[in-house]
């Protein structure tokens, strides 16, 4: 018999990146939209860690069932992590993408092209009834650009270059975006911890 885990999201596209992992483990993935549409879960952590876990354990213990949820966002060194937990509301609670990089444009105008090292982070946390949450971190490292390129991703990938594939994050194809990015990164841990997290 399947057993149900929720993904904190209302985000089909994001739940299908744990089917794979979890169905194989007897799990059905549902989200929020099948099981509290209503509920939203105020992020008032620090850190991207105490953010997904604050959202995990309320709705864990809320629905008494297994919960993965996710924070993620940006950090750039030269901002000193900013706009790190921020990152979706950084220019305004409108969470507009545009006004978000402006922004950041805005306040690296004088930095030089050595010294926008960034990252986008992701942090994963696993909660459930009568188990210790269990938290994973990914990254994806590149640098801020100074211009606008590509049509794909959302957020920040526009102005997000990796190095080692010479595009920007918005340049990548779904696929090419899976395999190195942040959230990628983390669902491959979780995966690989899965078999302790789970007995």
């Amino acid at each position: 018999m399947m057993k149900n885990i929720i993904v904190a999201t209302k985000n089909k596209g994001k739940a299908k990146d744990f089917e794979a992992i979890f169905h194989p483990y007897g799990f059905n993935v549902l989200t929020l939209h099948d099981v509290a549409s209503d509920m939203e879960i105020e992020e008032t952590g620090s850190t991207f860690e105490e953010n997904a876990i604050l959202k995990a354990e309320a709705l864990a213990e809320r629905l008494q069932m297994f919960v993965i949820a996710d924070d993620s966002g940006l950090a750039i060194d030269a901002l000193n992590g900013a706009p790190g937990v921020y990152s979706a509301r950084y220019a305004g609670e409108d969470k507009s993408d545009e006004a978000n990089i402006d922004k950041v444009l805005e306040e690296l105008s004088e930095v030089e092209d050595t010294n926008r090292t960034a990252r986008f982070c992701c942090a994963l946390a696993l909660a459930g009834p009568s188990m210790d949450t269990k938290t994973v971190f990914g990254t994806c490292e590149g640098t801020i650009s100074r211009i606008k390129k590509g049509m794909n991703g959302f957020g920040y990938d526009p102005i997000f270059f990796i190095p080692a594939l010479g595009k920007m994050m918005a340049e990548l194809t779904p696929e090419e975006k899976s395999a190195i990015s942040h959230r990628g990164n983390a669902i491959k841990k979780i995966e690989a911890e899965l078999p302790h997290f789970l007995t």
